[in-house]
């Protein structure tokens, strides 16, 4: 970062009765009476930082506070907030009981008929269909009644082979008011990836449908759901989602059947750290690692991060991209417990139009819309203007994940969706289903930053000693727990995997993978992910900020950068680019895209060697596969470099484990310095 961008302007400042009507500035002045936070002085940047350093200073205090702002309902109280702070194994509000499903399923306090739905569901079609909240409560309560009929108990698994659905939302809820443990994958996941992940589980209910509608196509899925029941002997009950209009196959249960009835929910109440869900790492390079989160500390978290960092509460509309293989899906359906209407879109991200999530947001009148940067930036390569072809009034804010939103991303947002429009560009992961960083709705935001660490988390960048880097990327750490930090992995039961995960490079503090920088104004920049950490004579440079620069060319489509350490001790940093259609690799692009590497980075940033593709392989959840790509011109053979039923292309791994064979010993150091 350059001290140009330190001292810049902010793109956007919230206006002072924006910042006075914020959920966060009323939980401040709360926090302060009640709790012993510091008193608020009404300069925000200053308010923010001190209730900041509050939140990870006296985590008790904090997270009491937290659980009295929005309500919480122990069934049984706690004996103490967190009883050991240590990580891992911090224990929260041992002893109390509750139940995650109860708080979703509250609603507004007037949510009759003529309230804001629940849920707010399209499809491909944008056609609409609106789930009210005694309407979803009941489907709730008696689905949640079936489980008991068949057996289920608190601790059991639940499973879903579900798209992006009301149903998908109802199973949640009905398995967490059973004290039942959900699990979920989206049924474009191939049989082999999916019982990669559900067989770790040992689930004894499966809803599985019978296909969905995806790209203008019908993708019928029986025949996968056959190989699924085959491969999970633990199964007692299969339910079948009818979203096709295909008939139940032989001894599955029909969801009307199962959903029959106006029937109250009863929520089990179980201890705080009773697990809720199990998500799963993307498992490109092995076995998914089965992440275990709690019914309390999720509610805890989500409360806090859509309530005070998002803003959001009854009458507001939360519309996110996202599919049920993918923790925003889980993150989307906690809306629920700010009295918020759930938007659920399954459909293509891009299709039948570039535009067409922001045509939904305009829709259904979404006061926070979320998608991922990488349709930002194809928005603005596509010729797309939102606010000049669609009325986005009612949005306040965009919010962006799955990747680092580049600073043009930042400037064609203010330009093309608004120019009072909050941008949130947010950060974390699967390990925590929250943000370590993000959004904050009365702080300024500047080109290229994430405005703060979220309350809560003691964020901040180390070098490999352990020491703060301030302005200076370094690792991404945590060096306090947070309640929705896993309760342990499935099937890891003396928790070595856990450690070794987030722990082992710094004990006692959580290492998350990525390379930031904290900026000495309070914000955060992501440089993308330390394991896969481009190293030029000893100085560290994340693969966003390059992607950043090389994506601002319109003939590029995608881009890959790798650093692959040599056995002569060398090292080589390709360059591969997934061009635009009628663009040509041409010596004159060549040059085109160093000199921009060169002018926007340094030369220090300039590949070995560019190279062209065909395409760029991705998770299911849209992360670029640079590690298992470095492993693949390591030698590492493909089956052991990555899983290919996790990736949303096989072929393109293919095309570079062929690529890597074929150039084991090629090294062109034309752009290198």
């Amino acid at each position: 970062m350059t001290t140009e961008d330190r001292t810049a302007e902010p793109l956007w400042r919230p206006r002072p009765e924006r910042v006075a009507a914020a959920r966060i500035t009323r939980f401040h002045a709360r926090a302060a009476a009640d709790h012993g936070a510091p008193a608020p002085t009404g300069a925000p940047e200053a308010d923010y930082a001190a209730l900041h350093r509050w939140s990870v200073t006296d985590l008790e205090a904090f997270w009491r506070a937290v659980a009295g702002f929005f309500d919480v309902r122990f069934a049984t109280e706690p004996t103490a907030v967190l009883q050991d702070p240590r990580m891992p194994g911090a224990r929260w509000f041992p002893g109390a009981t509750l139940n995650y499903a109860e708080h979703a399923l509250r609603g507004p306090a007037d949510a009759g008929d003529d309230a804001p739905p629940a849920l707010l569901a399209l499809d491909e079609e944008l056609t609409e269909r609106a789930v009210g909240w005694r309407e979803l409560r009941h489907a709730v309560g008696a689905l949640a009644a079936s489980l008991r009929e068949l057996g289920v108990r608190p601790g059991d698994r639940v499973c879903g082979y579900l798209p992006n659905v009301p149903e998908a939302v109802v199973a949640l809820l009905a398995s967490a008011a059973v004290g039942a443990v959900w699990t979920s994958c989206a049924p474009d996941f191939a049989a082999r990836s999916v019982l990669d992940r559900f067989q770790q589980v040992e689930p004894v209910v499966l809803f599985a449908v019978d296909g969905y509608r995806f790209g203008g196509r019908e993708h019928r899925r029986a025949e996968t759901v056959a190989e699924l029941r085959a491969g999970l002997p633990s199964l007692r009950a299969v339910v079948h989602v009818p979203l096709l209009g295909e008939a139940p196959p032989e001894s599955a249960l029909s969801w009307d059947e199962v959903t029959a009835g106006e029937v109250e929910p009863v929520f089990e109440q179980v201890p705080f750290d009773h697990p809720l869900w199990v998500l799963y790492s993307s498992g490109t390079t092995g076995l998914p690692k089965a992440i275990v989160q709690s019914q309390g500390g999720i509610l805890l978290e989500h409360l806090k991060q859509l309530g005070l960092h998002l803003d959001l509460g009854p009458g507001d509309r939360l519309f996110w991209y996202t599919s049920t293989g993918w923790m925003m899906w889980n993150f989307l359906a906690s809306s629920l417990l700010t009295g918020t209407t759930a938007v659920l879109h399954d459909g293509a991200p891009a299709q039948p139009t570039a535009d067409v999530q922001w045509r939904v947001a305009a829709r259904v009148r979404a006061t926070v819309f979320g998608t991922s940067a990488a349709y930002i930036t194809a928005c603005a390569k596509k010729d797309v203007h939102p606010a000049r072809d669609l009325d986005l009034s009612a949005t306040r804010c965009v919010a962006t994940t799955g990747s680092p939103l580049p600073p043009d991303g930042f400037r064609w947002l203010h330009e093309e969706a608004g120019a009072d429009l909050w941008i949130a560009s947010v950060s974390g992961g699967t390990d925590v289903c929250s943000c370590f960083a993000g959004g904050v709705p009365t702080l300024p935001v500047y080109v290229g930053e994430l405005q703060a660490p979220c309350l809560g988390t003691d964020l901040a960048a180390w070098d490999p000693h352990g020491t703060p880097l301030i302005d200076e990327v370094g690792e991404l750490v945590v060096g306090t727990p947070m309640p929705s930090m896993p309760v342990g992995f499935w099937n890891d039961p003396d928790g070595a995997r856990y450690r070794e995960s987030y722990f082992e490079t710094y004990p006692g503090v959580w290492r998350h993978g990525d390379w930031i920088t904290h900026t000495s104004r309070g914000g955060v920049v992501i440089h993308g992910r330390s394991d896969s950490t481009l190293n030029r004579q000893g100085v560290r440079m994340g693969s966003a900020d390059i992607y950043e620069a090389v994506e601002l060319l319109p003939e590029v489509a995608e881009s890959l950068v790798i650093g692959v350490e040599r056995p002569d001790g060398g090292y080589w940093m390709p360059l591969f680019v997934a061009l635009a259609e009628g663009a040509v690799l041409d010596a004159a692009l060549r040059d085109r895209i160093a000199a921009t590497i060169r002018a926007r980075l340094s030369p220090r940033h300039l590949p070995d060697e560019i190279v062209e593709i065909p395409g760029v392989p991705h998770t299911r959840t849209g992360k670029r596969l640079e590690v298992p790509v470095k492993r693949l011109f390591q030698g590492v053979a493909l089956e052991r470099a990555a899983n290919l039923g996790a990736v949303d292309d096989p072929e393109l791994l293919r095309f570079f484990a062929r690529l890597a064979h074929e150039r084991a010993t090629v090294s062109d150091d034309r752009y290198g310095e």
